[in-house]
């Protein structure tokens, strides 16, 4: 099954290719050259630090496969998912020169000098809500809360390799959160063999530039606190408690990107499929929380949605055509979480994690009918990247017996990510 779904991935990636080169080719209104992704193609020169990254895939896939790799205490998986994610993302990061770590905090088209003359949060909230600022589309289209966590980081007294290094300390995060939640849904097997598929995710490579990967992070940490409050083994106050701070979690990423509101319909499928129906209002009243507060700094939510989405429309609408995008971001999406997105769709009725599926496809899907899905996805969907891949380890069946490591998926994967940061120059 491995091979099939490899075989199958391979040629879903071949024709998205020639597509997107025939689009080059042909003069199409894609406003990229790098379709389909933004940016442009570079092959990245031989130096010493893009060595980094193919050590750090080679380590993580002898770990993984062996046996004491499946003894290890899951507090040990965890930290050593986390350091190893860590790990990749910097490697990664590094390949094209130790520039790679702070580009998107010096370059002039990137976030950081957008940020200079802004001297307080108030400041930041006033140019957001203005429909004629002057900040870039990177920064428009999304909630104040990215803008927000760029200025305190810039803020701090810190060199710029310092600054990107602490970012990503933050977003890898992420991996562990999704192992969490994994785990409290699918079991103890699958999450272990799930970890390596996220630690060598081609999508880590734009977890260090920009400010998604705080969405990334809260959306992931939401669901973990829902899985976490909604167990069998959890009852009354400490399961209220939990569910409340799924609420405030999600709430909060929602301040840092609108699709996250879409994790909602995880957080409610995951409260159904485990008959814990007032955990609904707990949750719900936990995200009051943040929207009420953001509302009475004077940042009405639904508002900014649809100043955003009219925003977005304005700028793009002539320069990325919407019938060449459509099949080109999915090509991204495919990309970008490797093989393992194969048998994630194949076997998403085997796991008990399909809450997850359901909430980031219906994501995807209605960025897709909305016509906002036009470049750029590799960033606005990578909050829902992991979440695609948590069927990819469930059983041939449901209820079947584990699956062995997918260490042809992970290779694969890893192969991926390395040929991605090798040959492209993204615009952050």
């Amino acid at each position: 099954m491995e091979r099939r779904d490899l075989a199958v991935w391979l040629a879903i990636v071949a024709v998205g290719l020639a597509m997107a080169a025939t689009g080059v080719a042909g003069g199409a209104a894609l406003g990229t050259d790098a379709a389909p992704f933004l940016g442009v193609y570079h092959l990245v020169e031989a130096n010493p630090t893009a060595l980094a990254a193919p050590a750090v895939a080679v380590a993580v896939l002898a770990v993984a496969r062996r046996r004491f790799a499946a003894r290890l205490s899951w507090r040990r998986v965890l930290w050593l998912s986390y350091l190893a994610s860590l790990a990749w993302q910097l490697a990664l990061a590094v390949m094209p020169g130790t520039e790679g770590l702070t580009r998107y905090l010096t370059d002039q088209d990137g976030y950081r000098p957008q940020l200079t003359g802004i001297g307080s949060p108030a400041d930041l909230l006033a140019a957001v809500s203005d429909p004629a600022n002057p900040l870039s589309t990177g920064m428009t289209g999304r909630p104040p809360g990215s803008v927000l966590s760029l200025w305190a980081v810039t803020s701090l007294p810190l060199p710029d390799a310092a600054l990107g290094a602490l970012w990503a300390a933050m977003a890898a995060t992420v991996v562990p959160l999704t192992l969490l939640a994994a785990r409290s849904t699918c079991g103890p097997v699958a999450a272990r063999r799930l970890a390596p598929l996220l630690i060598l995710a081609p999508w880590a490579i734009w977890l260090t530039v920009g400010p998604d990967a705080v969405t990334a992070v809260l959306a992931a940490a939401a669901l973990a606190a829902a899985a976490h409050a909604s167990h069998r083994r959890r009852h009354g106050w400490s399961a209220t408690i939990w569910a409340v701070a799924s609420g405030l979690l999600l709430a909060s990423a929602t301040m840092f990107a609108y699709l996250a509101a879409w994790f909602g319909l995880s957080i409610v499928c995951l409260y159904f499929a485990r008959r814990r129906p007032w955990h609904n209002l707990a949750t719900g009243l936990g995200a009051l929380i943040p929207l009420g507060l953001v509302q009475l700094a004077g940042f009405d939510w639904a508002t900014g949605l649809t100043v955003a989405y009219h925003g977005f429309l304005e700028r793009i609408e002539f320069n990325r055509s919407v019938l060449w995008w459509i099949p080109l971001s999915l090509l991204v999406l495919i990309l970008v979480c490797g093989p393992p997105i194969v048998s994630s769709a194949r076997k998403m009725r085997n796991t008990p994690a399909w809450p997850f599926l359901v909430g980031s496809a219906a994501a995807v899907v209605f960025s897709v009918v909305m016509g906002t899905a036009r470049g750029g996805v590799e960033q606005t969907w990578l909050p829902l990247f992991p979440w695609l891949m948590i069927a990819a380890t469930a059983p041939a069946r449901p209820g079947g017996p584990p699956l062995p490591f997918p260490w042809m998926p992970a290779a694969a994967t890893a192969a991926t990510g390395l040929v991605i940061q090798a040959v492209l120059v993204p615009p952050w």
